[in-house]
């Protein structure tokens, strides 16, 4: 059982441990630590996590194995580097840093540290993506045309003034940080690595953040995909790929799987009925921390690379510049 510390325990990490705490025999929570102490204490005495008032002392402690980060993303590379030369594995929020030299220069304290690293894209590990994947991958949607998606929440209408989340410093092109990295990341895994990027953002219902942006991208094997997220909508995610074989989509909220077979020739039915699958009430955050246990005890790689790390920083860069000047971007 991997021991482990939470590191920032607002609403998105007591989430995190309410998705493990108890519920899984790879990874436990041991520990927490967060700026305001008195709002933590009944959730970490509920959970049977020891609140500490000190990071370093989390660090410093043997009997932790890992330290999961769900704090300001300015501050991941100074977290991260801290856990590496303390020793500890390292599983952190998106996005991983709002720049691609913060990126590198965390990546190779962890590198030198020889620590295994992970990343909350929790959607990766969802079975409808997950059945997307395995359609891209073993050539039955074809040639790969393009791929649409969108990813809505509420939450922007309910930030209060204190949040760090309203922070533009912070959750630059406000949709695209909390919730659209998510579908940039879900595009590299499905699409491979983009080249070019165009972005709308506006703010249309949130009064402290932007809330609703429009991205195209252009990969680098010439599929174009194009995503909608918005954190003052109704709470959507969906993904879909199309290809000269057929089409590979989730139902609304990842709550099943559809495969529709294209027709063999023209003007005639598919061959095949629809594939749908059913993934009703899945919860990817708790797979996607036993990947990152696993990792830990040497069983498989965490599935997200540190190449494909950091290029996504690149790409979200890229779409920041792009939200700015209102014009298409290359991703560097």
């Amino acid at each position: 059982m991997i021991r482990a510390a939470i590191v920032g325990l607002g609403w998105w990490g007591r989430t995190i441990v309410d998705a493990v705490q108890g519920k899984s025999n790879q990874i436990t929570f041991v520990a927490g630590n967060t700026r305001t102490r008195a709002k933590a204490e009944g959730f970490c005495a509920e959970r049977k996590i020891e609140l500490r008032d000190d990071l370093d002392g989390i660090l410093q402690d043997r009997g932790i194995d890992a330290v999961v980060y769900t704090t300001p993303h300015s501050q991941h590379e100074e977290h991260i580097k801290r856990a590496a030369q303390a020793g500890k594995h390292i599983y952190v929020e998106k996005p991983f840093t709002l720049t691609v030299g913060s990126a590198r220069s965390a990546l190779d304290a962890v590198k030198k540290a020889g620590i295994v690293l992970g990343i909350d894209y929790q959607r990766r590990f969802h079975p409808s993506i997950g059945e997307i994947r395995a359609r891209v991958r073993d050539g039955r949607l074809g040639t790969i045309c393009f791929g649409t998606a969108e990813a809505a929440a509420p939450a922007g209408l309910f930030l209060p003034k204190e949040s760090w989340r309203t922070n533009p410093e912070e959750t630059p092109v406000g949709a695209m940080t909390g919730i659209g990295v998510h579908l940039v990341d879900g595009f590299i895994d499905l699409c491979g690595e983009i080249a070019e990027v165009y972005c709308v953002n506006t703010r249309r219902a949130a009064p402290l953040v932007d809330d609703t942006t429009t991205v195209t991208l252009k990969h680098k094997n010439g599929v174009t995909s194009s995503f909608n997220c918005s954190i003052a909508a109704a709470a959507n995610y969906r993904v879909a790929v199309y290809g000269t074989r057929g089409l590979a989509e989730t139902e609304r909220n990842l709550d099943g799987f559809r495969f529709s077979p294209a027709p063999d020739k023209p003007g005639h039915p598919p061959a095949s009925q629809p594939e749908i699958i059913d993934h009703k009430g899945v919860n990817p955050l708790k797979p996607g921390l036993e990947a990152f246990a696993a990792a830990i005890r040497g069983d498989a790689p965490f599935p997200i690379s540190a190449q494909q790390i950091i290029h996504g920083v690149a790409v979200f860069e890229a779409i920041v510049k792009s939200a700015a000047t209102g014009n298409p971007v290359k991703v560097n």
